[in-house]
């Protein structure tokens, strides 16, 4: 930065001995001496430059690549409370546009900083040099644009937050509709949609537009002083040259130094809206930084291996929303090895039985234990790597099946991935997919059927092997036959393991050593599946729901909290 900034200055110097040696003088001597004197100062110049890119560059991306790194290992540890407060279109656009900005923003600060404060600062010198009142003539004017350079510093600042809340907007936008563009064109609100993103299109055109309206606003105001700057020299100091007291190669001397200087003046002026906007976008990112997650791991919590799976619920309550409880004061305990069913209506507490043993969330009173350990003093990766989920919800990665399968087992073979899927009956149709194991199932597997969806998470609980299973509607998706082939398999692999199953279709639980009755958030009946029917309470309600031709049971009230 420093050769850059001296070899500017240092062309401006030259200027004298050009013009009073060269020209006038008409020295030959150092005619051949100006011009190797100035090829050489731009050979100099531009291996500076590129030496001075490369660094600069390097420096700026690898902070911004560490932040990055922070920000995704943060967001990635978040609690699910927290994605469900923060649409994922709002958190990708932190992670992308606001980092983007703050890249902008620390390359153009360390470039203003080095190679332009110092060109400034040496082509200043080189003018104090030829004539100091001149110089302080030429920027008395400058000070007199701060004030308004800083009401435009807040305005960008105000703008560019602005858009970035708006574009965070848009991309939530964009990622339902193309998540959801089978529903969308079932609908047929193709229409709708357009509309919705016409209107976010055109507030970010808005306001991306008032931004660089904003900025500049900043030139005219730089170039008035500019040449002001400009004509005070050329009167004065061509004056002094008139009268004999300045020499035409000192004046053309200052007058390259004032026009070079110049220009890094405009980029230090330019950067403050530069900066501006980084600052906003930094804002953003370090409000997300600052979030804690409220599930973390106890600092004296202990690794666990293999777990022997008696779990128990000590008067457990949880609400997502305050003062509306869903678990109220719960107890329950289930036994190493034995097979569990919850059944009741949607939104009744089921599932949340299920995210609390999987320290998804914290229960707010009571405490849950794993063979007679708070599963608060148990670190979550140890925890989870005891549990196998397999829920309603199934999420299948942008990957290959086989990846799929043994996502979070990935030291298990092809033959233990072969093994998973024959057991979930998915074997047949993989082998019959263009390249078996290898094929790609697009986007959430898209690609797939809701039944080979489901398949696959099985099979990749299979392969897990844990010895706790949590299998909420495991098997809602598949048809008959299918689910008749995994349930032959699930039955195999519930042996000698805890096994807790959520189901609708009543039929897939009449087997489970015991089945609890959950309403309201209230374990309100427990028994096995003949016990339950004979006193003919909630559980015989529920039976006799399904056996009168409803495959699944609806809620009786309009909660639209998910269970």
């Amino acid at each position: 930065m420093m050769i850059v900034a001296g070899t500017t200055a240092g062309l401006a110097f030259l200027m004298e001995t050009i013009l009073d040696d060269v020209f006038t003088a008409k020295d030959r001597t150092s005619l051949y001496f100006a011009a190797s004197v100035v090829m050489g100062l731009f050979v100099l110049k531009g291996l500076a430059t590129y030496g001075q890119t490369v660094i600069m560059s390097f420096v700026g991306q690898r902070i911004l690549a560490d932040l990055q790194k922070r920000m995704y290992g943060h967001l990635i540890s978040a609690d699910l409370s927290f994605f469900h407060n923060n649409p994922s279109g709002g958190l990708i656009a932190h992670f992308i546009n606001d980092v983007e900005k703050m890249r902008g923003t620390v390359a153009g600060v360390i470039t203003a900083i080095g190679r332009d404060s110092l060109t400034l600062l040496f082509l200043i010198g080189v003018m104090f040099y030829q004539d100091w009142l001149l110089t302080l003539a030429s920027f008395f004017a400058f000070p007199t644009a701060i004030l308004p350079l800083v009401k435009i510093g807040k305005k960008i600042r105000k703008v560019s937050a602005n858009t970035q809340n708006e574009i965070g907007q848009f991309t939530t936008l964009l990622n339902e509709t193309f998540v959801g563009i089978r529903h969308v064109k079932a609908s047929g609100m193709e229409a709708y949609e357009k509309s919705r993103a016409s209107i976010l299109i055109e507030k970010i055109f808005t306001l991306v537009f008032r931004a660089a309206r904003t900025k500049a606003a900043a030139y005219p105001i730089m170039e008035t002083l500019g040449g002001t700057a400009i004509v005070i020299v050329i009167c004065y100091g061509g004056w002094q040259v008139i009268e004999g007291t300045r020499s035409t190669g000192t004046f053309f001397s200052f007058v390259t130094a004032l026009l070079l200087a110049y220009d890094p003046v405009k980029k230090l002026v330019n950067l403050n809206a530069q900066l501006q906007e980084g600052l906003a976008a930094t804002e953003r990112v370090f409000k997300i930084l600052d979030i804690q997650p409220l599930v973390i791991d106890h600092p004296n919590a202990t690794n666990i291996n293999k777990v022997k799976g008696d779990i128990n619920f000590e008067n457990t309550s949880f609400s997502y929303i305050k003062n509306t409880p869903l678990l109220d004061n719960i107890t329950l305990k289930i036994e190493a090895g034995q097979t569990v069913a919850l059944v009741g209506h949607s939104g009744a507490g089921k599932t949340t039985i299920l995210n609390l043993i999987s320290r998804f969330f914290d229960p707010i009173s009571g405490r849950i234990t794993l063979d007679g350990d708070d599963i608060k003093e148990i670190t979550m990766t140890s925890l989870r790597s005891n549990l196998a989920l397999v829920s309603q919800d199934i999420t299948l990665f942008n990957d290959t099946i086989a990846a799929n399968i043994c996502y979070g087992a990935p030291e298990r073979s092809l033959t233990n991935i072969i093994q998973a899927a024959t057991n979930a009956a998915a074997h047949e149709f993989i082998m019959g997919l263009p390249k078996g194991y290898d094929t790609i199932v697009g986007e959430n597997g898209v690609k797939l059927s809701g039944g080979q969806r489901q398949r696959i998470a099985i099979a990749r609980a299979m392969l897990k092997n844990a010895p706790v299973l949590l299998l909420d509607e495991a098997t809602s998706s598949l048809d008959s036959r299918s689910e008749r082939a995994v349930q032959d398999a699930l039955s195999n692999l519930m042996h000698d393991r805890t096994t807790i199953v959520i189901a609708h279709r009543l039929s897939t639980i009449q087997s489970a050593d015991l089945i609890h009755v959950v309403d309201e958030g209230k374990i309100v009946e427990s028994g096995r599946h003949q016990e339950l029917l004979e006193l003919n309470g909630p559980y015989a309600k529920l039976y006799q729901i399904q056996f009168s031709g409803s495959q699944e049971i609806k809620s009786n009230d309009n909660s639209n909290i998910k269970s």
